[in-house]
């Protein structure tokens, strides 16, 4: 007698999509249609009877979703983890060097191009029954920029939050101010900013756990900015108070650890936590520029060298699960700072 033999699973594969916003008017570019492409890439073994997670990975400047999801290498994280991916596409008629425009003003109050990006993530959630509690943003440089944006201006649509070589949400008070918020921080009041978006978010979606992954030689995006990006989030997830120490340091942290990795390299990773869930991650890796960590270098704005930023990012959004899971079973909400 014939056995039968299970069917071997699908293999991972890419889709395309397009989605438009109402809210979606560039204030520098009214000119463009509020819309934009993206690509989907499907697991290995998909079936849409199970819920699955879905990341939203936003690439940077002159970069494509192509480009990002190769020197990432995020497909083979998706098969391994059963993660649907999510990659939008800048179109160069909305910005010349195919930058999300984190300075315009609409996309930094979460409409603009945060409210594409929004309504491709509900876009897909539906087509795909991705599992609506569990969808994350991660992106690098203005993808980072964006991220950063959709987190804390749309906290009920997300987990948690990766940011790599990044700014914080409004850090430009003008799209002119942009270049030089690069290079020395911000001049916009951010932890104002925090402190507006928590009083107009639930509390059902709050702590929103962060995690920034900066390089100490990176050139183009000043390592002051990280500093800042986690400020913001402390007081948006109340750890801290608004105004409670210097805009440019970072308050003493829960938990601070140091390794020296491969390649002559070392990185320092500062936790931050509320009743012991982990809320903010900083890590900072000295001797890296504006690159992914851990990327494919035949790609621009790639670091072949460890750490390896995909697996920290994977690794953070799976403790800050961990946490929200078990939190729950202890205390309805986390105490307030």
């Amino acid at each position: 007698m014939q056995l039968f033999r299970r069917k071997p699973p699908e293999p991972g594969r890419f889709e395309h999509g397009s989605k438009f916003a109402l809210r979606g008017w560039v204030s520098i570019a009214p000119w463009v249609w509020p819309s934009r492409d993206y690509l989907v890439y499907v697991p290995r073994g998909y079936t849409p009877w199970k819920r699955r997670p879905l990341l939203v990975l936003l690439h940077g400047c002159r970069q494509t979703p192509e480009e990002i999801a190769a020197a990432t290498r995020i497909t083979a994280l998706a098969d391994d983890q059963g993660w649907l991916v999510l990659l939008p596409r800048q179109k160069e008629t909305a910005n010349g060097w195919r930058c999300w425009n984190w300075f315009d003003k609409r996309t930094a109050a979460g409409r603009g191009e945060a409210a594409i990006v929004a309504a491709q993530v509900r876009a897909v959630r539906r087509a795909y029954r991705a599992h609506p509690r569990r969808v994350f943003v991660v992106g690098m440089s203005a993808g980072g920029c964006l991220a950063a944006i959709l987190g804390l201006r749309l906290a009920r649509m997300f987990t948690a939050v990766g940011v790599h070589s990044g700014v914080a949400c409004g850090a430009a008070s003008s799209p002119l101010k942009a270049l030089q918020i690069l290079a020395s921080g911000s001049d916009a009041p951010i932890e104002e900013i925090a402190r507006l978006a928590r009083e107009q978010t639930s509390s059902r979606a709050l702590p929103l756990p962060l995690c920034v992954i900066h390089g100490g030689r990176d050139s183009v995006v000043a390592s002051v900015n990280a500093t800042e990006l986690v400020r913001q989030y402390l007081v948006f997830d109340a750890w801290m108070k608004a105004g409670a120490s210097p805009v440019h340091e970072l308050p003493r942290s829960n938990a601070s650890t140091s390794a020296t990795l491969d390649g002559g390299r070392t990185m320092t990773a500062d936790d931050y936590r509320i009743d012991g869930r982990l809320v903010a991650r900083l890590i900072h890796v000295p001797e890296l520029g504006h690159a992914w960590s851990g990327g494919d270098a035949a790609y621009a704005y790639n670091d072949s060298l460890p750490p390896d930023a995909t697996a920290l990012f994977a690794e953070f959004f799976a403790a800050s699960e961990r946490d929200r899971v078990a939190y729950r079973r202890i205390l309805p909400w986390p105490s307030r700072a």
